[in-house]
């Protein structure tokens, strides 16, 4: 029999959204148990079940799922779809039989054992995991959400195993990020639930200091065992940055740290004769809960300056995370599908479509300026925003004030902000990114490369692994876990 210490760590990772899903959290979810491979470790994923995101929601992107290395075991277990079946045909004996019986089980089991509709894939999750642990066993159990029943099942599997976990917020399950207050009344179960599980996971994680630090407020008792974790750019889809230039001008930097504010870069600027219209792009999937509206309006002002005349603002992505949602965003945007045969006002907005994981490089490529939507208060970070920096384009922000990707954004040097939803004010910055991406110059472009390279993915799971280590008391990763002694 081997020793544990003669055999790769071995991980359970409860992720619900994982490819081929493309729910926001999917690609955290994807580079974590990628990058935990590459260091050493056994990884088995407990993901969503296949007919839930491809019947139910829609939401799939397969190339996707060509990203994840080979060697990840990827379990699906059930998940009791009661609140997304509208077919008859789908419903259990029961729901047929006795639908007032069935809706009262399912009511007693969100307000009385786990107020989240995913719960009961997290108990069989469980199920699923203790029959694997009972042949092989796990050494930790890392949990992210949402959804939040994630937590839940591994405290039920440490409960019954005595395996460790971690909790990863991805999102905050108690504090509404879009509103800046608490998502449940008092006395709910949701916070006996929470104050539970964060008082048995060995650690937990967030994705940027506003969230941990709210949490640490709360729970105070375990603040001790919080980390930050932030999101980050993929090497395998954003090429990495060029090698510096010898001797670079250090007053670069200086020079393209531009503002709605400020003069862009003091560079003589080409003649517009000549030059392709300039482009503008968000990436991403689009939401009502961001300033849509204040964005089109801002881009429609933005194209009455000379050098933006003919300028586009390309969107790039799923309008929404469910099917019906296009119809709602393309009203918000102004994208009158009958519109150019109407002769109405061309505003320069396009729709481009979705674009897959695999395929986004090309799209920041042909990119002049990109930029930044998001939606919520201080406490959210977009990952997208990571990637946007790794390009090294003029980025405009548009958001409210002071939310917690400003805390990422601050120090880029290609960074214009309004810190406003004034349309007229984030019309300026527009503007003052365009002209700064007819100056940019390959020196810039990498000076504000070079500050993304600290949140390149690897770099900033790289605390969380050895975390994970300290957690199952095993030695540091190697670079190459084929040295490992194999099971």
């Amino acid at each position: 029999m081997k020793n544990r210490s003669d055999r790769r760590p071995r991980v359970l990772y409860l992720a619900f959204y994982f490819p081929p899903s493309r729910a926001s959290g999917v690609y955290r979810a994807r580079a974590t148990a990628n990058h935990l491979v590459e260091k050493g470790w056994d990884v088995t994923v407990c993901a969503s079940p296949l007919d839930f995101l491809y019947k139910r929601i829609g939401s799939v992107d397969e190339g996707l799922s060509e990203t994840v290395d080979p060697r990840i075991k990827v379990e699906r277990p059930s998940l009791n779809q009661y609140t997304w079946q509208q077919d008859l045909r789908e419903f259990s004996w029961l729901r047929r039989s006795f639908p007032l019986m069935a809706k009262r089980v399912y009511q007693f089991s969100q307000t009385k054992l786990f107020p989240e509709r995913y719960s009961s894939w997290a108990w069989a999750s469980v199920v699923r995991a203790l029959k694997l642990h009972s042949k092989k066993r796990f050494d930790v159990v890392v949990a992210t959400g949402n959804p939040f029943a994630s937590f839940g099942a591994a405290w039920l599997f440490n409960r019954l195993t005595g395996v460790p976990y971690v909790m990863d917020y991805r999102d905050s399950w108690t504090l509404d990020l879009f509103h800046d207050e608490p998502t449940f009344p008092k006395g709910h179960i949701a916070w006996a639930w929470e104050k539970r599980m964060l008082n048995k996971a060995a650690a937990s994680v967030f994705v940027n200091e506003a969230l941990r630090g709210w949490h640490a407020e709360r729970y105070p008792e375990v603040a001790d065992r919080m980390m930050v974790v932030p999101n980050g750019w993929d090497a395998d889809v954003i090429p990495a940055a060029p090698e510096p230039a010898e001797n670079p001008e250090p007053a670069a930097a200086a020079e393209t740290g531009a503002t709605a504010e400020t003069e862009a870069p003091a560079v003589e600027q080409p003649s517009a004769e000549g030059q392709r219209p300039l482009r503008f792009a968000y990436l991403g999937t689009l939401t009502v809960k961001q300033p849509v509206e204040e964005m089109a309006e801002a881009f429609k002002i933005a194209r009455r300056h000379p050098d933006l005349t003919d300028a586009e603002l390309q969107i790039h992505g799923h309008l929404g995370f469910f099917k019906n949602s296009p119809a709602t965003l393309k009203k918000k945007l102004g994208l009158d599908d009958e519109a150019p045969e109407n002769g109405a006002e061309d505003t320069g907005l396009r729709y481009c479509g979705p674009v897959s994981k695999t395929e986004v490089g090309k799209v920041y490529e042909d990119a002049d300026v990109l930029v930044f939507l998001a939606g919520g208060g201080k406490y959210v970070t977009s990952g997208k925003i990571f990637e946007y920096m790794a390009f090294g384009h003029p980025i405009v922000s548009v958001h409210a004030p002071g939310i917690a990707a400003q805390d990422v954004l601050e120090g880029y040097p290609l960074w214009f902000n309004a810190n406003s939803l004034d349309v007229d004010e984030l019309a300026a910055s527009m503007v003052a990114a365009g002209k700064a991406a007819r100056d940019l110059t390959p020196e810039q472009r990498e000076i504000a490369r070079r500050h993304a390279d600290r949140y390149q993915r690897d770099a900033v799971l790289k605390p969380f692994e050895e975390r994970l280590r300290t957690i199952v008391g095993r030695e540091d990763s190697s670079e190459a876990s084929e040295d490992r002694i194999e099971d």
